[in-house]
């Protein structure tokens, strides 16, 4: 008797963990459009993106290490969702940080919003835009200490980069 509630218990506790995961499982999957500005259906998405873009932007996707064109880009700039035109990050706040994606020390306050992913099996803070709500990336906490120590890895595929005079030219500042 004793034996056989020894590998019982075991099972069952094991068996506990499906909810869980199913629950983080629900968290995984792209945001719905209709908190969001920008709204459109997928098929929509579908052609307005690249198939790249779109795996990144509406699937939660994450591109190839290294890849980005936007990694090495050095121009005074706005860097702005590849999805909505919404602007994310200035050029002011990108630096190396070696990860192999473009990276920044802070969003344009309040048009980067944030929740909670488990796809890896722990909690990472993940970066959308919050004009449509496409998937960027991560905010990790290992950025540069000398200004937020923050570092938001982003999917270059995510971005668009706007040169600073035709921003200015468009946005009228």
């Amino acid at each position: 008797m004793k034996n056989i509630l020894l590998a019982i218990i075991p099972a069952l506790l094991f068996s506990c963990n499906t909810t869980a995961q199913n629950k983080n499982k629900e968290k995984e999957t792209a945001h719905t459009s209709e908190s969001y500005e920008v709204t459109m259906s997928d098929a929509e998405w579908r052609e307005k993106l690249t198939d790249m873009e779109y795996q990144v932007l509406r699937k939660a996707a994450t591109e190839r290490r290294f890849s980005s064109d936007l990694l090495e880009k050095k121009e005074e700039g706005v860097y702005v969702c590849a999805g909505c035109g919404h602007p994310l990050f200035k050029s002011e706040h990108k630096y190396d940080s070696g990860s192999g994606w473009p990276s920044f020390d802070r969003e344009i306050e309040g048009n980067v919003a944030f929740d909670t992913d488990y796809k890896i099996g722990v909690a990472r803070t993940e970066e959308h835009c919050a004009r449509c709500g496409g998937h960027l990336g991560h905010v990790f906490n290992d950025g540069p200490q000398e200004t937020t120590g923050e570092r938001h890895c982003i999917n270059g595929v995510a971005l668009d980069f706007i040169p600073i005079e035709e921003f200015k030219r468009v946005t009228k500042q």
